[in-house]
This record gives C-alpha cells, structure tokens and sequence, in this order.
C-alpha cells in the first residue's frame, strides 16, 4: 500500500471518533518514499448532500513518508462520510476504508459523526450498573394497594409461566404478582450487585403481564400498587443511591384501553366504540372497526399517530404523561421501539424531560448501530445531541457473546471499536451494555452449548440445562460478564441472570425470580464485578483503549485525570498463558503479583499498578 490512513490512529486523525460541532479535526494522510504524489483532495459528504472537496497540504517528510495534512472545523451537527482521491504518477485512486479503518482502495467511506456543542447528557450514571427488572416476576412484596383484578390466573410463585392457553392463543395473563413494594424489598439485595439504576418494564395499567399494552397511561397498574407505592420506591432506592428509569411505551396502546376499548372494560367512549371518540383519530383505521393498524401485525396493540394533536399534548403536553412521572423524581425514560416514533416526536420527548429534569436520561430501544441507523428511509439523528443519551447497546452484547464463542479477538476488536468510533463518548457511557432482556434467550441459555434442533416452544419450556452443560455455560457467562463491564457503558443486568436462571425466548425468559435456588457462585462473582466498577468508577466512566495481547484479549480504561488506570486481561484461547507481571495489584483481591501469572482459559484479570 502506498498510503497509510487509519481512523482509529491519533496520528492520522485527531480527535478520535465522533466530534462536536464548531471544533477543529485534523487528518494526516501519509505517502510512502518511491512515488511522486502530485496532491491529495479529502472529500468530504455531509449525509444526502454534495461532495465537498478540500486540498490536503504537503508539510514535508517523516520517516520516510510525505504527509499531508488538513484541518477543518464542521459547524453543523450530522452524519458525514469522507475519503481520499489521491493523484499520483501512477494516476488518480480513491480510497475509502476496510473492516479494520485503514485505507482501501475504492473502499466505504469512513464515517464521521458530529454532535452538537449544545449536547447535555448526564453524567451522574457513568459507571454505574443497570438492573432490569420485569416487574410481576421480581418479587412480591405485602402492599395493601395492590389488587388482582385481571382476566387471567394468578399462579403461585414457583409454577411455571405459561406459553400458550387451552385454546392456542397466548395472552400474556398469567400472573405471579410481582409489585414495587418487592423491589423495596429487594434493594439491600441490588445495593450488593453495584446496582446504580434499576430500569422497570412498563408499570401503567394494562391487561397484559408485560404491560407492553397500556391500558391507562396516568395509573399504575393495581396489581403493582399504587401511586403512593411509587414513590415510596423511588424515595427508598434514592436512599440507596439507586434510580428509578421507565419503560415508555408510545407508539401504541393496548386495544384494552381507555383509548381504543375494544372490549368495552373502561368507562370511557373508546376509538372502536364509535368515530365521534375523542379518541377515534388517535388510530389507523383501514375497514372500521375491525381492521386497523397495529404494531408488528398484533392486533392487541394497535399503532398510534404520533402526529395527532391530541395525542402529543396527551403524552409531550404540561401535566401531560411524561410530565406526570418525571415529576416523581425519575432517573429517566427507556423508549421502547423509538424506530418507530417521528424524529420530532423523539426530539418533543427529550425537551419535555429535560425541562423537568435536566439529568434524567433518554435511552432508546435500538438494536442496530444507532450512529447511523436508517428507519422508514429516514436516517436517524439520535446521537447528535437533541434526542437520546444513549441506547440498548445490542452490537456490544452481539460482539461479546460471538467472542466467547469464536475467540476471533481481532473481529471482536474491531465489532467493539465500530462503535466506539461512532458514537459520541458521553453517548457510549450512557448506553445499556447487556447479554440478555425481555426479548432475548436467557444469557445463560445463550451460553450453553446443549443442542435443541428440532424443539418446539413447549420442549423448550420443559428444558433445564444438565448439570455439566450449565457450569460450562456458567464459565462462558463469567468471562462475557467481566469483558461486558469492562466496557464502555452501563452494563445492565436482566433480573435473575446473576443467579443462573434459565430460559429461551420469550415468555420462557421470563420466569419469575428464583430466590430459593440461586447460584451463589455466580452470584458472588456479579457482586465482584459490581464492586469493581463502584471502586474504580471514575475510570469506567473515561476512555478506552482495547488490543490483543500475546493471545489475551486486553481493555485499559482510565479516568479523565488519569487518576484511575485499570487493566483487563482474557484468556479465551484453549491453552493456559503467563502474563509477566510487574508489581502490580489484583484489583479483585489486593493482592500483589510478581513474575509469570498463569491465565487458565476463561479466566481474567483485573488489575492496576501500586500507585493506583
């Protein structure tokens, strides 16, 4: 190659991945000795726009290579691609990038991300721990608010959730009555985990287990409690340093509602009661009142304008949805399916919220890159500083689980440093890092290697891993969980996965809580985690530097200071290695090692030098 350009080398750009609006970025471009380079053009697009061309600048020679340089300062916030067109004796090339950001030629163009100078995210998170929690299956505590007055079963604790009725449909309404007094219950519990932030499915009244179906967006659900239930969870997780973050669910409701009621359950004058329904416009009716349009085909959540004037100053509006229970001092809001929502209805959300609460956060329900996310053809400004703070980090949780297994360290560095390029720091330290949610197969599921080809939904349910698959399982999930909160983020646990409980897809990975036959083991290594990221907090919130290291997989996070420096090693190769220690100290036992440490595979490191 006669030119050398990586993205991810300060020396050829700087600052290093995204940028804000209105300050300077520097690119260098270098040319190998043996060839006459006539000039070097970087061309530069900003998203659905015109080429801009800017003539790079001969500065002379080092080590051997002529470099060429450029200084530009972008004003407006977005998404831009840029490459290089190069004229030489050899003729014109263009060189765009390879999977591994060094030049290519006629390769994709490099992307560059500019977020506002404007952008506020909080920071009162960084480094923190998520904990999410499907609310009927965490605990149950004893609250005399709460009431079961559902149609469905309320089931007994250990019994098994259900996948399917008698009559082949799956409703949803088994019950085990899981409340926010059992949360309360449970904090000393999520303390001990290093827990920062407890994310709760929906919690307004629904007809549904998951709620995902809202009924009544201004009551919590009666089966949960009440509002005073509410905020005496969010004044006693305050107390523990702990907050509380929403479920908000927007861009449909339950057809069991105050709004649609289509089974007439609600005092209310429902869209598919009539087309005089003050609610009749908040729908997308085809044939009335039977064919609508419903999110994902499922006619049990129908799809909501987001356009509707009355339905924005309903959910954005002063003493509106958002205004309500912000107001209960939340932590912040999780959008569910935000693809689907309006880029201004994104943009209303984040200004409603922010106006009562500046350091609440605004996470987004994304599942691919959401730097450069494309959704109903429109692209997606979700990091550029007036939508979201971050989001459900689902290429991180792809990039481990597919490490752990394939022990591709280079792909996996490269999957993790994507992102790490795309997406502002500030963005990045506030998404949730994970391994497995509400809509995932169990993360100890996911790292067993027990073959159910051929199974159906009901085999599934009946499966529990044997006992030699689950502690190999179990290993593979301790190292994914130590590389995971390792990692730029909030790493964010899905109830019961620190204890070893099992499931495949949904609603099997959603039994509830086995708090009579938890792994303590496993336990007791999410709680050194836990501990790790409370103590050494200021460096899980700065930056990150990841390479392979003699065979081991190694992630440098230090403080913004400098104050805090810790090192992680893996060993995912099937053969032990010796790292060569210096002094340094075991951050998870305060040990001192000296000389040839052995790694047995799957095993790791977490330490720092003396002085640190």
């Amino acid at each position: 190659m006669i030119f050398y350009y990586n993205s991810r080398d300060i020396n050829c750009k700087k600052p290093f991945g995204a940028v804000v609006s209105g300050k300077k970025v520097d690119f260098k471009l270098f040319a190998h000795d043996g060839i006459f380079v006539e000039g070097v053009d970087l061309v530069l697009t900003k998203d659905g726009e015109d080429d801009c061309y800017y003539a790079m600048t001969y500065v002379g020679k080092q080590n051997n290579n002529s470099v060429f340089e450029l200084s530009i300062t972008i004003e407006d916030t977005g998404l831009y691609w840029y490459k290089f067109l190069t004229s030489t004796e050899l003729g014109s090339f263009t060189f765009g990038k390879d999977e591994y950001g060094e030049l290519l030629q006629n390769g994709e163009p490099y992307q560059l991300t500019v977020y506002s100078k404007e952008c506020f995210t909080p920071t009162n998170q960084f480094g923190g721990v998520v904990y999410q929690i499907f609310v009927d299956r965490f605990n149950k505590g004893v609250d005399s608010d709460c009431r079961f007055e559902k149609d469905g079963v309320l089931k007994q604790w250990n019994d098994d959730v259900t996948i399917v009725d008698s009559d082949g449909v799956f409703r949803a309404n088994d019950f085990y009555g899981g409340n926010l007094q059992g949360i309360c219950d449970k904090l000393d519990y999520l303390k001990d985990l290093g827990v920062t932030m407890l994310y709760l499915s929906p919690i307004f009244k629904s007809s549904s287990n998951h709620r995902y179906d809202t009924g009544d967006y201004m009551y919590i659900d009666e089966l949960l409690g009440s509002e005073n239930s509410f905020s005496r969870l969010i004044s006693c997780a305050k107390k523990k340093g702990i907050g509380i973050m929403l479920d908000g669910v927007f861009n449909h409701t339950g057809s069991d509602s105050k709004y649609f009621n289509k089974l007439g359950k609600y005092n209310s004058f429902g869209a598919y009661q009539g087309i005089k329904s003050p609610y009749y416009d908040w729908y997308y009716f085809i044939n009335y009142p039977d064919e609508y349009g419903c999110w994902w085909g499922i006619t049990v959540t129908p799809t909501v304008n987001k356009n509707n004037p009355s339905y924005r100053k309903f959910i954005l509006g002063e003493n509106g949805v958002l205004d309500k229970w912000t107001k209960f001092g939340l932590a912040g809001w999780r959008l569910d399916v935000v693809d689907e929502l309006d880029i201004d209805f994104v943009d209303e959300i984040r200004k409603r919220v922010k106006k009562v609460n500046k350091n609440a956060y605004i996470i987004g329900e994304v599942w691919e890159d959401a730097s450069n996310k494309i959704a109903y053809s429109k692209r997606r400004p979700y990091l550029h500083g007036s939508q979201l703070d971050g989001v459900m980090n689902y290429p991180f949780k792809n990039a481990v689980i597919e490490f752990v297994w394939n022990n591709d360290i280079n792909k996996f560095i490269n999957n993790i440093m994507n992102i790490y390029e795309n997406y502002p720091l500030c963005c990045l330290n506030s998404c949730m890092n994970f391994l497995g949610t509400h809509d995932t197969v169990r993360a100890i599921n996911t790292m067993c290697d027990y073959n159910i080809d051929g199974t159906s939904k009901a085999d599934r349910l009946h499966i529990r891993l044997p006992k030699e698959v689950k502690e190999r399982a179990k290993a593979r999930l301790k190292l994914a969980t130590a590389i995971l909160y390792a990692l730029p983020g909030l790493p964010t646990i899905f109830y019961g996965d620190e204890v070893g409980l099992e499931g495949y897809e949904d609603p099997i990975n959603r039994r509830p809580f086995p708090w009579d036959n938890m792994d303590i083991d496993l336990l007791a290594h999410y709680k050194q985690l836990g501990s790790l990221r409370k103590k050494y907090r200021q460096a899980f919130s700065g930056s990150m530097e990841i390479f392979a290291d003699g065979g081991l997989l190694h992630i440098i996070r230090k403080s913004a200071d400098y104050s805090q420096i810790i090192h992680f090693l893996y060993n995912n190769q099937n053969e032990n290695i010796f790292y060569s220690a210096k002094y340094d100290i075991n951050c998870l036992t305060g040990k001192c090692l000296t000389g040839e440490i052995l790694l047995k595979k799957g095993e790791f490191l977490a330490i720092c030098s003396q002085n640190e």
